[in-house]
């Protein structure tokens, strides 16, 4: 049988894995790539248990009448003609954006490219926009307005382990990325020092050398604190920011504020660790400041990130050899998803859809006048939950689990007049759909992906799929074709018009070929020619801004959009587990990972238990000010007493979240609610 070399179908790491078909099953094994080294965390080592799941969707379903009625099997011309007839009806009676799409940061580049385009050339709608509002956002946005670019890490990974201080701040890979810790572990063989920033004593918080554990929602006090020392005390690159940056004036009266006292009052952190982390950064470099969900999943999270971004350019650390700030971007292709074209207001290549050089030159690749293209779209929850909307597609996502206040978002999804899924398993989603697709796995097509690093990887078809499943592209090709367009839906043709559409612009993939991947185990953007040889590192000579200088922008702390109080005394924050990712329709099917953690658990101090007469093992209701969820109870005196930690794989944990939106990013504040908790049975 042949091996196939291709790539993890979970995180953002994307690491390296070699596929060998065997009968009755494949064979995985880890393979010595760049970013896992021979690594795989549980999770990788049995992704491929799902490819001959007995849960695999195998045929198209539909219902038989209403959403009362079940599914049953169908043929994909049943199906997709029952689709194009939902579109036109709508799109007749309603208008064009009455029809979208939900897409996720699991598509490849060309899928998510591909279902852009459909929704902007076929259905002329301005309706689509995706999970990764859910994750990346705000750091995106924080990015792109202070450095003139979005990329998660703007060097490889494997510069962490080249770092002497490294603050990790709402980040806990050694639980979310496990093989990414053997860069952090070899730094730390060299006396490197890690502090990281959680509510909650990770297991990657457990190994760091300072553990600050602030109240959820006041990491942005804390980043004003930490720079007011760091001016104070002298640690300041003067000559940085004159040579590089702007705004520094501004930001350095908006930190007058957070002396360290009031910081401590404000977030719960001694006064002493501040002023050590701010020493550990300046003083013992080259040092590292990673942001993650923790820090940026709240209303303020855009300001959040931002702040992060004010203190590390202001020590002097961004575009320095193994310095500088990143985000560690979570879903497997989170980063080259939000480049071409499934947000809201994006097109590909990382335009702005309200460009009109941007509309312009991507509508000459596409062959259309750049004023028929819509214009941008309303944010994921949002569009989830506005009337107007009455068809949507979803691909690639759980939004039933995965949404904020995620029993609304449900009573929406059931007053669509059609909702069409397209997965690989009967999610909760798909359950409420009423016409289901069954697609190719991971294993089963060809693509690209844009890992954390934004190194762009091949997905590479290691088995056919089953005989009666498609990929997303031949599915938006043949329903495109029922709507009197022509569709691509060869992978590769697909990523040479990304490349095409993509030149020019801060996400340029024009010099990237499938054959390049190949050779050069990926090619990491912007790489604007086939004779380019692509960008490792970012920042080292300027930033891509108008005048080459970084930004510095004043933010100002402030409190959650919902605070605890009598009815709701207690914080909720969410988060991943070990075994499971992201809503959990895959790993919750995946035996070992279930037996290893086969239900959510609420994490609660004892000294909280004790008020409640909980115990470990306990049945809990926790409620909020919209829903409730119940959960067995994990006693740990790794959190703190006023706050309640409950992972998202499962359904519960976003019934009771807050989709109160962060202005800038349009992110919701998913880590920090306030909740009430009540001991059930023992």
């Amino acid at each position: 049988m042949t091996a196939t070399d291709t790539h993890c179908p979970y995180c953002a790491l994307q690491c390296g894995m070699t596929l060998t078909p065997e009968i009755p099953r494949v064979r995985l094994e880890p393979r010595d790539f760049p970013v896992n080294k021979g690594g795989l965390c549980a999770k990788g080592f049995t992704a491929a248990d799902l490819l001959d799941h007995r849960d695999r969707l195998l045929t198209p379903l539909v219902r038989k009448g209403d959403r009362s009625s079940p599914l049953r099997e169908a043929t994909w011309d049943e199906a997709l003609d029952r689709i194009a007839a939902a579109i036109t009806t709508a799109q007749q009676k309603y208008g064009r954006n009455s029809v979208g799409a939900f897409g996720g940061g699991g598509l490849t580049n060309e899928k998510a490219y591909a279902l852009g385009k459909f929704v902007r050339v076929v259905l002329r709608s301005s309706s689509i926009d995706y999970n990764g509002r859910f994750c990346m956002s705000s750091a995106a946005t924080a990015a792109n307005r202070s450095l003139g670019i979005d990329r998660g890490l703007p060097f490889p990974l494997e510069d962490i382990a080249q770092a002497k201080t490294v603050l990790l701040v709402g980040a806990n890979p050694a639980d979310a990325m496990p093989p990414s810790m053997q860069y952090l572990d070899a730094g730390r063989e060299h006396g490197a020092r890690h502090i990281v920033v959680d509510p909650r004593r990770t297991n990657t918080a457990a190994g760091a050398y300072l553990h600050l554990q602030p109240l959820p929602g006041t990491d942005l006090a804390l980043a004003n604190g930490m720079l007011h020392i760091a001016i104070r005390e002298g640690y300041v690159d003067r000559d940085y920011l004159e040579a590089r940056t702007t705004g520094f004036e501004a930001v350095k009266a908006a930190t007058n504020a957070y002396w360290p006292e009031r910081v401590e009052r404000m977030t719960g952190v001694p006064e002493n660790r501040l002023r050590e982390t701010v020493r550990l950064l300046a003083t013992q470099g080259p040092a590292m400041i990673l942001t993650a969900r923790g820090a940026e999943q709240h209303s303020n999270g855009t300001d959040t990130a931002q702040a992060y971004l004010n203190l590390a350019l202001a020590l002097g650390l961004v575009g320095r050899p193994f310095s500088g700030y990143g985000t560690i971007t979570g879903q497997g292709n989170g980063q080259g998803g939000r480049e071409h074209g499934q947000k809201a207001d994006q097109l590909p290549g990382y335009r702005k859809l309200d460009d009109p050089a941007a509309r312009k030159h991507v509508a000459a690749v596409w062959g259309i006048d750049p004023d028929d293209l819509p214009g941008p779209g309303k944010s994921a929850y949002e569009m989830l939950t506005d009337d107007s909307l009455r068809v949507l597609m979803v691909l690639a996502s759980n939004i039933v689990v995965s949404a904020p206040h995620s029993n609304h978002v449900r009573s929406k999804l059931e007053a669509l007049d059609f909702l069409v899924v397209s997965d690989i398993f009967r999610s909760e989603t798909a359950e409420l759909a009423d016409v289901v697709l069954p697609v190719a796995q991971w294993a089963e097509e060809e693509g690209t992906m844009t890992n954390l690093e934004g190194r762009v990887l091949r997905r590479k078809r290691a088995l056919p799929p089953p005989p009666d499943v498609k990929s997303d592209l031949e599915m938006l090709a043949e329903l495109s074709g029922r709507l009197s367009r022509d569709f691509e839906s060869d992978p590769r043709a697909v990523f040479d018009e990304l490349r095409r559409a993509s030149a020019g612009g801060i996400a340029d993939y024009a010099g990237i070929t499938y054959e390049r991947i190949e050779r050069e185990d990926g090619v990491f953007w912007p790489c604007p020619s086939e004779d380019h040889p692509g960008t490792p590192r970012l920042f080292a000579d300027s930033f891509p801004t108008k005048d080459g200088r970084a930004r510095l922008i004043a933010v100002q702390h402030r409190d959650p959009a919902e605070m605890p109080d009598k009815q709701f005394p207690y914080v909720l924050t969410t988060g991943r587990n070990m075994q499971h990712y992201q809503s959990g329709n895959q790993t919750r099917r995946v035996k070992a990972l279930n037996v290893a953690l086969p239900e959510p658990r609420a994490e609660i101090h004892p000294d909280l238990a004790r008020r409640h007469g909980i115990a470990d093992g306990d049945l809990v209701e926790l409620r909020s000010r919209r829903g409730a969820a119940v959960l067995r109870a994990r006693l740990s005196d790794g959190i703190r007493p006023d706050t309640v930690f409950a992972p998202f794989h499962w359904p519960g944990a976003n019934a009771l979240t807050n989709p109160a939106l962060d202005p800038h990013s349009r992110m919701p504040a998913f880590k920090a609610c306030a909740v009430a908790i009540t001991r059930l049975i023992p």
